[in-house]
């Protein structure tokens, strides 16, 4: 792909993602690791990359620490040379709630001195927590073609969840004429993958216009489907917002199925190995003579005894003898004792499972969290970051047992479904 030195990309990743729960409790929600290797922004900045695309403004906000880490110099997408780099631009307002970013169109507003240092025809404004592939030059070419103000990829969604997203009415030249952010009776199947190109100049003087307008979604796009022209970019591969737990799981649960349209490594992807503690030296995954896998991925540094079904284990992961995983999703260096089950759910880093304990007990999956209805509902389980679920210990359904837990912190033996730690 040839170098496309006119567009100038920001990445938002400024969210705080609450509905990932205790997954973003240390981590701002594109840092959240993604399919054993990844982390969500690998996806947005690997597509940068593969765009032939070669200057990024990062926006950050939420719990950035392991966001720049990880992003680093940049090196890991190619990022780094004279006439190419990725800035991280935290809120520099201050440092107070109040002064954080409103919405998207404050956070590129509060850093046009980075639009205006890196002269181009056109900013791409992307989302950082999707999961995708696409080509953002494949979108500027049709962008040029439209001779538009502002373009929008849209994607085809289901009446269920058309809800959640913006949704444009087009005309048969693929122009927006008419807008809803979000509605309860919507009237297209048309919606926002939050990815917009727009023209430099009509970006500045838009943001300038009126100082009140906070987000694209909400204030400026509305606007200028009125009074300017904004084209949809029809979009057809495989995207998915990841955040909500359910949304999460089910993206990386896409990863087992062979027809379900995601393909890390086909698509190119990158991640930031370096950045990782220990990733780089991880030994191959080692299996015992009793291990049974099935459906499943396992990373380098894994050491199987047990059995794991249709599971995503992330590196360092240990399964002793007689343990069962199974539609779970294990981050790094977990260890699970001999003879515990985990069925469906997410365990963030340095999690310790004791010897027959159970986490997802039972079948009914239908009583929510007690604290988080709205988070946990549909069965999924959820163990923090470095917590510790003793020996015997059982829990049921749409748990939460919080980072760092330790066994004296378990109300008894037996956590309920929907009860937390």
């Amino acid at each position: 792909m040839a170098e496309n030195k006119d567009a100038l990309v920001l990445l938002l990743a400024g969210g705080v993602g609450s509905r990932l729960n205790i997954l973003v409790q240390s981590r701002a929600k594109p840092a959240v690791p993604f399919g054993g290797l990844y982390r969500i922004i690998d996806f947005s900045l690997s597509n940068v990359m593969n765009s032939g695309l070669t200057r990024v403004g990062v926006l950050t906000q939420y719990k950035p620490l392991s966001l720049m880490k990880h992003i680093g110099t940049g090196e890991a997408w190619d990022f780094t040379g004279r006439s190419r780099g990725v800035k991280i631009l935290p809120p520099h307002t201050g440092f107070k709630d109040s002064d954080w970013y409103k919405g998207t169109a404050d956070a590129v507003r509060q850093n046009i001195d980075f639009l205006e240092a890196n002269p181009s025809d056109e900013v791409i404004l992307l989302s950082g927590d999707h999961i995708y592939q696409m080509d953002f030059h494949a979108m500027l070419e049709f962008h040029r073609h439209k001779k538009a103000d502002v373009t929008v990829a849209m994607m085809v969604v289901t009446t269920s969840e058309i809800h959640q997203f913006g949704v444009g009415i087009i005309d048969d030249d693929n122009r927006i004429i008419g807008w809803q952010e979000k509605p309860q009776h919507p009237r297209s199947n048309l919606a926002s993958m939050g990815i917009y190109v727009f023209n430099r100049r009509y970006l500045l003087d838009t943001l300038a216009r009126n100082r009140d307008e906070v987000d694209f979604g909400m204030h400026i796009l509305p606007w200028a489907i009125e009074n300017d022209n904004v084209f949809a970019y029809p979009f057809t591969g495989y995207w998915r917002d990841v955040g909500t737990v359910q949304a999460y799981w089910e993206a990386n649960m896409d990863l087992l199925k062979p027809d379900s349209g995601i393909s890390p490594q086909n698509w190119g992807i990158r991640t930031n190995v370096e950045a990782e503690e220990r990733r780089a030296d991880r030994p191959p995954a080692r299996y015992g003579t009793e291990a049974v896998v099935k459906g499943s991925m396992i990373s380098a540094g894994c050491t199987i005894k047990g059995t794991v079904v249709n599971s995503v284990l992330a590196p360092g992961v240990v399964v002793e003898t007689g343990a069962v995983i199974k539609d779970s999703i294990l981050f790094s260096d977990c260890l699970v004792g001999d003879g515990a089950l985990i069925d469906l759910a997410i365990l963030d880093k340095n999690v310790q499972v004791g010897s027959g304990a159970v986490i997802g007990k039972g079948t009914n999956r239908h009583i929510p969290n007690q604290q988080e209805p709205t988070h946990l509902y549909t069965g999924i389980t959820l163990i923090g970051k470095g917590a510790v679920v003793p020996a015997g210990q059982v829990l049921g359904r749409n748990c939460i047992v919080t980072t760092n837990a330790k066994a004296h912190d378990y109300p008894g033996t037996e956590l309920q479904d929907g009860e937390s730690v």
